[in-house]
């Protein structure tokens, strides 16, 4: 096993952890508030790594794809996270991580839609294996300590959440391919903290908002947290995708689901059902064959 394949393994545990860290924090910090801390820590820990690079000056981007890739943290960052901060809270960690197997799938049918790209039979098998795989876990649930609303609930909140991530990727992938990347997910954080901080605006949140961070927070764990999911892993999986083929860092990439289940076990107490593991086979499976066949 090569730097790139260790690389790409290890961004998939750090994104589990700080999910697992994050279902944790969403106890005491709302899913909003949370997210726009994260968001507003991976901008301020992402600026200065540019700087370090030596990528002082601000690429060309045209208006045109200025307003994309804002809005693409609109959709993809502040609104998607939220509702996937959401799911996390109301269906748990492991279930939510398997939920999350949709992303890959979405991002391949939005593809097909939006970009002009064919979906082969393979990939129409994977999809409806990743799908079987998330109602495997979600519908009719019974014997659960959460109630079955709240899973519900959730499924559909995690369900659109990575839709609307889907899209934010799909959306800018023309420009990630010509832009320097760590500049266009600078502007995306950027897009998502913008959209957030308008949000607070229009509905007149400032003062909900700011009495939910003076609450008494556990504030080593959040920063931690944050900084994972909107830094630390990033930066493992830009260097998986730099030295190794895009699709052999995709399928490790989906490992997260495995480790945010084995962890939430571990950490946070959540039963290891058979009808976790049925779901972990089908959405992995069906991401392992959309992605070979991609």
């Amino acid at each position: 096993m090569g730097w790139g394949e260790i690389f790409a393994l290890t961004s998939a545990l750090l994104w589990a952890l700080a999910v697992i860290l994050m279902r944790r924090v969403g106890e005491t910090l709302p899913p909003f508030e949370l997210n726009l801390f994260k968001n507003s820590l991976g901008m301020a820990l992402v600026l200065p790594t540019i700087f370090l690079m030596g990528d002082m000056q601000l690429p060309p981007y045209s208006l045109s794809e200025y307003a994309i890739v804002l809005v693409s943290g609109a959709i993809g960052i502040a609104l998607a996270d939220t509702w996937y901060l959401k799911a996390l809270n109301l269906m748990g960690a492991s279930r939510t991580g398997i939920l999350a197997s949709l992303f890959s799938p979405f991002v391949i049918l939005l593809s097909t839609i939006f970009l002009g790209e064919r979906m082969a039979m393979w990939q129409w098998l994977g999809f409806f294996l990743v799908i079987s795989g998330v109602l495997m876990v979600t519908w009719r649930v019974k014997h659960t300590a959460l109630e079955a609303a709240d899973i519900k609930k959730g499924a559909i909140y995690g369900t659109a959440a990575m839709f609307m991530m889907a899209l934010g990727i799909v959306m800018v992938k023309e420009i990630l391919e010509t832009r320097p990347l760590l500049w266009t997910m600078e502007l995306r954080l950027a897009g998502g903290v913008a959209g957030m901080l308008f949000y607070i605006v229009a509905q007149r949140q400032w003062q909900s908002v700011k009495r939910n961070f003076q609450k008494p927070q556990p504030w080593p764990m959040i920063i931690i947290a944050s900084a994972l999911a909107a830094y630390v892993a990033l930066i493992f999986w830009l260097a998986g995708y730099k030295m190794i083929d895009a699709s052999v860092a995709s399928i490790l990439n989906e490992t997260n689901v495995v480790f945010i289940i084995l962890l939430a076990w571990l950490m946070l107490g959540e039963q290891i059902t058979r009808r976790k593991l049925a779901g972990i086979v089908l959405t992995v499976g069906g991401v392992l064959v959309m992605a070979i066949h991609v």
